[in-house]
């Protein structure tokens, strides 16, 4: 490898290891790219940063899921591997341990590691004629009331067939990566990386019975706020926010363009998750 990219956390812990990363790539005649990561919630249309430069061969992500977002917002649509090295809390993106960053580096420069591929999601803000957004995402996008703002009524069809009008604090629609976030803190189900599905789950619906629902990943989901509906925000993979309202519909489907994990060859799925969810008992 001859360039490769580097995301950061705004963490001083991490901003020293980085340096003592790119000492150690530079050592090796690898050119650096590096980006700090725009934090969660605070990306807009100003500090979005132009894409990587298209020679970038892979990039390292030191922080948690928040910075490996940002970081997969940034690669945008083209497919550059992404390795997450964890200085953050509890997450489940950024998969290699601070103490492992140097092996694990040496067999992504080896070329010793698996590409695995996860969906994500293109959501399109439609007002009248007009496309008022056109984002893709990771994990989801949430609709969220407000703090003052009574419960939602939003209508939800799926393939031009109406489905039903959750009134709810929100809803979440999620990819198989995103079910170990948002949507799983809201009682959806944890869905294997590879199962092809899109994860519809309501925040506190006011109707019981109002459950979380998988689809196909072929779906085609259609969103739009009841009258009179106000104070409700879209949030994408929680990086940017857009202030909604029923003049607006929403389109969500699979995207085109899946992120290009790199996985070391002895790193399993199930012991991650039974690691980060600390599942116990002992082994069959």
């Amino acid at each position: 490898m001859k360039k490769i990219g580097l995301v950061v956390k705004s963490d001083a812990k991490a901003n020293e290891k980085a340096q003592e990363l790119e000492r150690w790539l530079r050592s090796k005649k690898i050119e650096i790219v590096r980006k700090k990561a725009v934090e969660s919630g605070q990306e807009n249309d100003s500090n979005r940063p132009s894409p990587p430069p298209s020679d970038v061969e892979c990039i390292f992500v030191l922080g948690g899921d928040g910075t490996f977002l940002s970081a997969v917002r940034w690669i945008g649509d083209q497919d550059i591997p992404i390795l997450g090295i964890k200085f953050g809390q509890v997450g489940f993106l950024a998969e290699i341990a601070e103490e492992d960053l140097y092996p694990a580096a040496e067999k992504v420069l080896k070329g010793d590691f698996i590409l695995r591929t996860r969906m994500r999601l293109v959501v399109k803000v439609i007002r009248g004629q007009k496309t008022r957004a056109r984002e893709t995402v990771l994990n989801d996008v949430v609709i969220n009331r407000g703090a003052l703002a009574r419960l939602a009524h939003i209508e939800t069809r799926i393939d031009d067939h109406y489905l039903t009008t959750y009134s709810a604090d929100g809803l979440i629609v999620a990819t198989p990566t995103g079910s170990t976030a948002y949507s799983l803190a809201a009682g959806g189900p944890v869905i294997h990386p590879g199962v092809p599905s899109i994860i519809l789950t309501p925040i506190c619906p006011f109707t019981l019975t109002n459950r979380p629902l998988i689809v196909p990943q072929s779906a085609y989901i259609k969103i739009r706020l009841t009258k009179g509906s106000s104070d409700i925000v879209l949030t994408f993979d929680g990086q940017k926010g857009l202030e909604i309202n029923d003049q607006d519909e929403i389109h969500i489907k699979k995207g085109p363009h899946p992120v290009h994990l790199i996985t070391l060859p002895e790193r399993q799925y199930f012991d991650i998750l039974k690691n980060k969810l600390k599942w116990s008992g002992g082994r069959a």
